[in-house]
């Protein structure tokens, strides 16, 4: 798969890094605008731009939902992600304020590099993500395969049960597969957030609680719930939900069906438990 390599330095004094973003600053700002896509990478006054890892999703430990507050997944595994990431790439002595926000570190930055084909939406970076000296010449493209997949924070944190695998078109399928391996490993040890994951066996919601403080699920479910949860203004009711879903419109591949669908379609409702009726390595999301 050939990816844009892009070299810099990471730097988390006040930012709030979590399990699967972090801020980069290139060596070479220029670097952004070889960025391919229909979207633009957003940097800040000094080139430092927000990274999204690449095909996982970290429990979310600062979400705001269109209609509502900042929330959070359950402890540990939220803030355990977002120190692991942290610790891989060399940071020691990490503190936080009340908000999560980094106040101190060390070192102040360490050097990296990414790995990259594009940007999301909202301009961050979608990056394969490294520590130390790049694999190949930043701004220039390499074929990146599965050796190299597997010496990145993205294989790491999937590898230790801190994230969940969730794939997007833009991801070649012999990557994919190395990282969905990487999960099946996790699963059979029980390790991370599998030992209390319930994305398939069903969450019962009784309120935005039940999502905050008690079950462990796929971050993009948990997203979608929070929305629908805050939209409802604290009716627990999931009578809506499959509706709500329909009218996101997130569209997904299922990779052993061959079906395109929507996502709605891989979601059960019953009474007040919800799940999932596919594994998420067996999906792959358009990219919004």
């Amino acid at each position: 798969m050939p990816m844009l390599v892009i070299e810099g330095t990471y730097r988390i004094t006040g930012a709030r890094p979590d399990g699967d973003s972090i801020r980069f600053h290139p060596t070479d700002p220029a670097h952004w605008d070889l960025v391919e896509g229909k979207h633009r990478v957003q940097r800040n006054a000094t080139g430092g731009a927000q990274l999204r890892l690449d095909a996982i999703d970290g429990l979310e430990t600062h979400y705001i939902p269109a209609h509502g507050h900042e929330l959070h997944q359950p402890a540990p595994y939220a803030d355990q992600a977002a120190g692991e990431l942290l610790s891989w790439l060399g940071f020691t002595g990490v503190t936080r304020d009340g908000r999560g926000t980094v106040s101190a570190a060390e070192p102040a930055q360490l050097p990296g590099y990414l790995l990259t084909r594009g940007a999301d939406l909202y301009g961050r970076c979608v990056a394969l993500v490294g520590k130390g000296a790049a694999p190949g010449t930043s701004g220039e493209r390499i074929r990146v395969e599965a050796p190299l997949l597997e010496e990145t924070a993205n294989f790491h944190q999937l590898a230790e049960g801190l994230a969940y695998p969730t794939y997007y078109r833009n991801l070649y399928v012999d990557l994919r597969r190395a990282l969905t391996a990487a999960v099946d490993a996790a699963r059979s040890k029980g390790v991370g957030l599998w030992s209390l994951d319930v994305t398939q066996s069903g969450a019962r919601i009784d309120g935005l609680e039940s999502i905050t403080a008690e079950a462990v699920i796929m971050p993009k479910l948990f997203r979608r719930l929070a929305d629908y949860l805050a939209l409802g203004a604290g009716d627990p009711s999931l009578a809506g939900f499959a509706a709500f879903l329909d009218q996101r419109g997130d569209r997904v591949l299922i990779v052993s069906r061959g079906q395109y669908t929507g996502f709605e379609t891989v979601v059960e409702v019953s009474g007040r438990t919800v799940r999932m009726n596919r594994p998420p390595e067996d999906l792959v999301f358009d990219e919004g």
